[in-house]
C-alpha cells in the first residue's frame, strides 16, 4: 500500500489532493502537514512513497526542508505543487533534490501524469519550464536577476517576501540576526533594490 505525505498550509488543497490520491491508488495512506516543522516530524516517523509539498507556507523554510529531505532521506521522491513562479523557483528546487515542479493551475490529467512519473522515479518537467531551459541554454544568460542569488540569499528573499522580519527569519533559519542582516544587504545590492517595497515590486515583475 502506497503512503503519501501532503505538505500544504491550505486544508482545501490537501483535501482535494487526498481525494485524488485515494481515487488513483486505492487503497493508500495519506498523511498531512501544514508547515515544514510538522512535515519534519512526519518524516521522522514514516517512510513515504511520494511527498507533495507547497513552497510558500507561513513560518516555513521550504527550500531548507527540501535540502533536509535530500540529505536525510535521499530515496524520498518530492513533487513540488505550488502557485509560485516556476521560472524563479523550479530550478532551485530541482537542484535541492525535487523530482518535479507542478503548478496548482495544472489540469487534472497533468497532475496525474506528474504524480505517476515521480512515483516511478522519473522527473516531471512542464513544457513551459523545458522551453525556458532550452532558451536559457541557447542564450547563455540568466532569465532574471534572482538567478544571481546564492541559495541562502534566495531563502532569505523568499522569507522577506512572505512578510517575515529579519528577527523572525533568524529564528526560522536558526541564524544570528546580524548574519541575516548581512545576507539581506548583499541580496539587496545584487538585485539593485534599497527596501522591501522595491524588492516586492521587482519580485512581482518576475511573478515571484
Amino acid at each position: 500500500m502506497k503512503k503519501f505525505l501532503l505538505v500544504d498550509d491550505h486544508i482545501v488543497v490537501r483535501s482535494g489532493i487526498q481525494g485524488l490520491l485515494h481515487e488513483l491508488y486505492n487503497p493508500c495512506e495519506v498523511h498531512e502537514a501544514g508547515d515544514s516543522e510538522s512535515a519534519t516530524q512526519k518524516l521522522k516517523q514514516y517512510q513515504y512513497d511520494l511527498i507533495m509539498m507547497d513552497i510558500q507556507m507561513p513560518n516555513s523554510d521550504t527550500l531548507g526542508l527540501m535540502e533536509f529531505i535530500r540529505v536525510r532521506y535521499p530515496d524520498a521522491k518530492v513533487l513540488v505543487f505550488s502557485m509560485s513562479a516556476e521560472n524563479i523557483y523550479a530550478k532551485r528546487f530541482f537542484t535541492a533534490g525535487a523530482k518535479g515542479f507542478l503548478s496548482k493551475d495544472s489540469s487534472l490529467d497533468e497532475i496525474k501524469k506528474a504524480i505517476n512519473l515521480v512515483l516511478n522515479n522519473r522527473k516531471y518537467i512542464s513544457e513551459s519550464f523545458a522551453e525556458m531551459l532550452a532558451e536559457a541554454s541557447f542564450s547563455g544568460t540568466a532569465d532574471n536577476p534572482f538567478e544571481k542569488l546564492s541559495p541562502r540569499e534566495f531563502e532569505i528573499t523568499s522569507l522577506l517576501l512572505s512578510g517575515q522580519s529579519v528577527s523572525e527569519i533568524s529564528k526560522t533559519l536558526h541564524l544570528q540576526i546580524s548574519t541575516v542582516g548581512t545576507h539581506k544587504s548583499r541580496l539587496f545590492e545584487k538585485l539593485g533594490v534599497t527596501n522591501i517595497l522595491e524588492l516586492k515590486e521587482l519580485a512581482n515583475s518576475y511573478k515571484l
